[in-house]
């Protein structure tokens, strides 16, 4: 009788822990995953980041509707304000990842702040994720294989300016340039990385002056009169944003641009259309992610299509790419089969992504994305009520992003 009564309990037990079981994998299947966005919501970085953060919220609905990241696990957006500071940053990172226990960040604004929150993200195995930041040291050095890049970086962007500005300064006869850039670590790497490649690829051009405005300056007619006063051939700028705004605004006001050629310097999609009444035509401009460029991927055009829907307006080069980089994550996971970040960051080593802007791969070297930087003539086009680039051009990821050998090279100097 005491047998029978033992059977019976260890029976009772069994179909216990056979319940419990099959509720805890029920709660391991709806476990919600925690998505950072680290991104400048007000300060410089603002009029980028807002349609980075509308970009990101519709792909999380997407996904969320069709049951979330492997049709289970529901995606919860945890987002932070950067300020475009790197202090600031840093400190939202870590609050996210410490009591929002995200598995991957989103963003940033500023490659100041990206480089300052990768060894964060590292030090927490935590994906990151760099959208709208694309200095080059994001991916080049301090290698973490935690960051991934969807942006072109600074080098890939120099060099797509460079093989536009060199062709355009033999045709022109052109000897003489400045620059100007933000004094920030976007700004730094970019005008670099452009000095050194005018000096391999037209040798015969000289730098005259380098002009260094702060980070969210605002009073640029200095820098103007400065600029004129040195009459150069020509001017390539490396300024971003709400700066990026108010310095063309300020030089068109001086006449620069028809006196000054200013060839392959950003106008993205964002001052297309900001400054849709008074950007001069005809400038040769660089932009990132152009929606208009890629109307013929079904991603691209379904994204342009929802995105319209939801906030009644294009998108700009920031929301394409924050747009993307929630799906390379989705892809990410589901080439791993999990949403376990050592698996993830695995599986999307080298891995080969579909995007609005095409099918692209990530290099193993550096986990930079092999997307492409468009050239352009800024014109107004029937289609649109902001002009846009014609004749664009497109220079392919593996055209312009820098070679190996140099990256081993910066990564052996730096642990000297």
């Amino acid at each position: 009788m005491k047998i029978k009564k033992f059977k019976v309990l260890v029976i009772i037990f069994s179909v216990a822990l056979l319940a419990g079981s099959a509720s805890l994998q029920s709660a391991l299947a709806a476990e919600p995953y925690h998505l950072g966005v680290a991104l400048a919501i007000t300060g410089t970085g603002a009029l980028y980041c807002k349609d980075g953060v509308d970009a990101i919220s519709l792909a999380v609905e997407e996904i969320n509707a069709q049951g979330g990241f492997l049709g289970k696990h529901p995606i919860k957006l945890f987002t932070r304000d950067t300020h475009t500071k790197p202090d600031v940053a840093v400190r939202e990172a870590k609050d996210l990842i410490l009591r929002d226990k995200v598995r991957a960040i989103l963003g940033t604004y500023s490659s100041a702040c990206a480089v300052a929150i990768k060894p964060i993200a590292r030090e927490y195995k935590v994906l990151h994720i760099a959208a709208i930041s694309n200095s080059e040291n994001i991916t080049k050095i301090n290698y973490s294989p935690y960051t991934y890049q969807v942006v072109p970086n600074s080098y890939m962007q120099a060099k797509a300016v460079v093989l536009g500005v060199a062709e355009l300064a033999k045709r022109k006869g052109w000897k003489e340039y400045v620059t100007i850039a933000s004094d920030y670590e976007w700004g730094r790497s970019t005008q670099q990385n452009t000095v050194s490649l005018l000096k391999q690829m037209a040798p015969e051009l000289k730098l005259k002056k380098e002009f260094w405005p702060r980070l969210g300056e605002t009073q640029f007619t200095s820098y103007i009169t400065a600029i004129m006063a040195q009459k150069p051939d020509f001017v390539v700028g490396s300024v971003a944003a709400k700066d990026n705004v108010a310095w063309m605004q300020q030089a068109k006001a001086y006449g620069f641009f028809e006196k000054i050629p200013y060839p392959g310097s950003l106008i993205s999609v964002s001052e297309l259309i900001v400054q849709a009444k008074t950007l001069t035509r005809g400038l040769v401009g660089l932009c990132r992610a152009p929606f208009f460029a890629h109307m013929d991927n079904p991603m691209m055009a379904n994204f342009v299509k929802e995105f319209r829907a939801k906030y009644g307006r294009y998108p700009s080069d920031w929301a394409v790419m924050e747009y993307d980089a929630v799906y390379a994550l989705k892809q990410g996971i589901d080439k791993a089969g999990s949403i376990d970040t050592e698996k993830v960051k695995d599986a999307m080593k080298s891995m080969t992504i579909e995007t609005t802007r095409g099918k692209l791969v990530f290099r193993a070297i550096d986990n930079q994305l092999s997307c492409s930087s468009y050239l352009g003539v800024v014109a107004d086009d029937p289609n649109y009520a902001f002009p846009i680039y014609h004749d664009l051009v497109e220079i392919k990821g593996p055209d312009s992003w820098r070679p190996e050998a140099e990256i081993v090279d910066a990564r052996l100097k730096e642990k000297k």
